[in-house]
């Protein structure tokens, strides 16, 4: 017998078919054992010793292969091909190792990008060694993570109460959308006017031109500033005469997107079929596993954790012939498509995402599978089906026109292209974060020197608008972009930022919690290079060199550890009036923004003496007058509405005011549930929410009756 050990059941399940009665396929359901959540399991003093604690779950899937390793003649390790796959075939074998149980037994790994007989059966054939590098550069990103984690998170407790752990990559993370909400902040809006008019041909077709000049000089899309300057340009175009000048048509090639890797998969799922990366991911596992499309389990698409962009020559042939059949042969290129990439690891440069079987068609396998499986399924399909596809043939028009108007000479230009051969895009074109292409559609046919007539001129006034604020995939993308994480790592990221509440989705935005913009700050003000995108990007660099044996991961342990410790030495010491100093300075803007008037938004608006500043109470930070304890005015951190009452603050809902003593009433959410309070300070009065009343349903009135609570309705007779 043979024992074979996945980490899924469900990808059991699936090769167990394949191998026949002769192996047995047991699954560890993931990792079985990590450092153990305790001080000490990373000893730097000790050449940096790692505890390791069997997870509890995992220890009687473990017993179970224990029996069936004892009286096996083969263990083959067959995980999944990339560093976590090896790390957990590598934790199996250390296991099993302690326990005695490998003795004179034969310890294949074997790895394949896709779980299909043949990519199986050929995996089998070519069995290898654990990959000791790979393991070398799993466990120093274990050790790295576990240090700044158990290092930085009790300093952040002490000197910022309510902020939780950090993360290693997750703070760089958090930081990108602090930085963007900063950028937001200091946006000042441009006003800005665009002239258009709106012509026709001698033949009467009509279309649009915009102002791209006047009298010689060019006119960019933010010089006409003001309503004036546009009125001006507009009454000068009523009475102007306009002649094309020149009509250049010249052919442009698109050429077909190359075919998923990880980061782009998310990012288009997210845009065509609104998924969540962690969602993506976990769909795309089952994907890969293997599902039953009517003859038994089998893996419908390759690994889904990659960089790789290749593809296998025998899948490029297999998308050729497809696209043959269902398109014609003119939309097969003459050579087959190859894509690159710079490969951050020459050991995890997979193949690209794609089907296991080109001719295994979405609408063939649909009513198989789960809507959102069947939806990704011919995402990935449609996207390598496309990437070896004909490139698309446009043209491009652009129309020079001259405006003359008494003795100002004004240049309009109208754009437009149409398609004059599809190519890859009959079958899919890539999903876009902003506007489409102004230049899309058809111009009329138009000579050098035609006269036109002039319908009406539009001036609208426009205003520039801050840069948007990051979705889950356009921070994927920008991770990807900086260095910052693997793959592996996006989905799980942003969800760490998510359960720690630093921050939350609006309108599939992030926008970073007070909780979340406090970390970072302090962070910023204290730890910079930790939190640095170069540094952050230049120790993801060195770990991929562990894993292709270039450095010693002792010794890029060492090197951090040295630096590392002494930042945190350093930082101890602080007193909390420094941490808040240097938070007051860097959140100012946030906390303290300008009224648009004369006066100090820093000034305590009770005993207008005071100067308004953070404070760190026992439930995290606050806004205090420096009049305390004359003045005991307070209030939540974020500064919407948080003096008048008006608007709601991040999980607060602004009722209204106590008609006794003034108090901010508010609506809160609560790690036990709704409540109201009435005030601040750190022990306002609170009344949860009575079991029935929705929080949707709460009034002034009703917040006020339950506050109110307990109060005396009569006396005994005896008392």
């Amino acid at each position: 017998m043979k024992v074979v050990i996945v980490e899924s059941p469900a990808k059991a399940k699936t090769i167990n078919k394949y191998l026949g009665k002769d192996y047995g396929v047991y699954a560890s359901f993931g990792h079985v054992r990590d450092l153990a959540a305790k001080d000490g399991s990373v000893d730097p003093d000790n050449d940096f010793a790692m505890r390791w604690e069997v997870d509890a779950k995992a220890a009687k899937r473990l017993s179970d292969i224990g029996v069936a390793v004892k009286g096996a003649e083969r263990v083959i390790l067959a995980t999944d091909p990339d560093r976590e796959g090896e790390a957990i075939s590598w934790h199996i074998h250390e296991i099993l190792t302690s326990k005695k149980l490998l003795k004179d037994k034969r310890v294949d790994r074997v790895v394949f990008n896709a779980v299909t007989k043949d990519a199986i059966q050929e995996a089998m054939r070519h069995p290898r060694e654990i990959d000791e590098a790979l393991v070398d550069a799993y466990r120093a990103r274990r050790a790295l993570d576990y240090l700044v984690g158990f290092t930085l998170s009790p300093v952040l407790w002490r000197k910022l109460p309510g902020a939780r752990s950090a993360g290693r990559v997750q703070s760089v993370a958090l930081r990108i959308v602090c930085d963007r909400e900063v950028e937001i902040e200091r946006f000042v809006a441009r006003e800005y006017w665009s002239i258009v008019a709106h012509l026709l041909t001698e033949a009467k077709a009509p279309f649009t031109a915009r102002l791209v000049g006047a009298d010689g000089k060019k006119i960019n899309r933010l010089d006409v500033g003001s309503g004036a300057e546009a009125e001006a340009f507009k009454a000068a175009l009523e009475t102007a005469k306009f002649t094309v000048r020149s009509v250049e048509s010249k052919p442009v090639k698109r050429h077909p997107y190359a075919p998923f890797t990880t980061s782009t998969l998310q990012q288009e799922a997210s845009r065509k079929l609104g998924l969540a990366p962690a969602r993506t991911m976990q769909i795309a596992q089952r994907l890969y596993e293997g599902v039953d499309i009517g003859d038994g389990a089998v893996g419908l698409i390759t690994y889904m954790r990659t960089d790789g962009v290749d593809l296998a020559p025998e899948a490029v042939a297999a998308a050729r012939r497809v696209i043959a059949k269902d398109f014609g042969d003119a939309y097969v290129p003459g050579a087959p498509r190859k894509y690159t990439a710079k490969a951050k690891n020459a050991q995890e440069a997979h193949e690209a995402i794609r089907p296991t079987d080109m001719t295994r068609r979405p609408r063939e396998v649909a009513r198989h599978l789960e809507p959102e499986q069947a939806k990704l399924y011919e995402l990935i399909w449609t996207r390598t089906i496309a990437c070896q596809m004909e490139s698309a043939e446009l043209e491009r028009t652009t129309v020079d026109i001259l405006a003359e108007a008494g003795a100002r000479q004004l240049d309009f230009r109208a754009s437009g292209q149409v398609v004059r051969f599809p190519g890859f895009l009959a079958l899919y074109q890539e999903g876009r974060d902003d506007e489409e292409d102004e230049e899309s559609g058809r111009l009329p046919a138009m000579r050098d020197g035609e006269r036109l007539a002039k319908e009406r001129i539009d001036a609208t006034q426009h205003f520039t608008e801050p840069p948007p604020r990051y979705t889950e995939a356009t921070l994927v993308k920008r991770m990807e972009e900086l260095g910052i994480g693997r793959p592996s790592t996006y989905a799980s990221t942003i969800a760490v930022l998510r359960e720690r509440d630093y921050v939350r989705i609006e309108k599939k935005r992030l926008i970073p919690e007070d909780k979340g913009r406090l970390v970072t700050a302090f962070l910023e003000s204290f730890f910079a290079k930790y939190v640095g995108y170069d540094f952050t990007a230049d120790l993801e660099e060195k770990l991929d060199k562990v894993s292709n044996s270039e450095i010693d991961w002792k010794a890029l342990l060492r090197d951090f550890w040295n630096d590392f410790s002494g930042a945190v030495g350093d930082i101890k010491d602080l007193r909390t009036t420094q941490v808040l100093d240097s938070l007051n300075e860097l959140l100012g803007p946030h906390i303290f923004p300008s009224r648009g008037d004369s006066v100090d938004p820093r000034l305590c608006p009770v005993c207008g003496k005071g100067q308004l500043s953070l404070k760190l109470g026992k439930y995290g930070a606050f806004i205090g007058c420096s009049n305390y304890p004359e003045c005991k005015f307070t209030r939540v951190l974020s500064p919407s509405g948080a003096e008048s009452g008006e608007g709601d603050r991040p999980g607060v809902r602004v009722l209204g005011q106590d008609p006794d003593s003034g108090d901010e009433i508010t609506l809160r959410s609560g790690r036990f549930g709704d409540y109201v309070q009435q005030g601040e300070g750190e022990k306002p009065k609170r009344s949860s929410l009575p079991r029935g009343l929705k929080a949707d349903d709460v009034t002034l009135e009703k917040a006020l009756a339950l506050l109110a609570l307990p109060r005396e309705v009569a006396r005994h007779p005896t008392s």
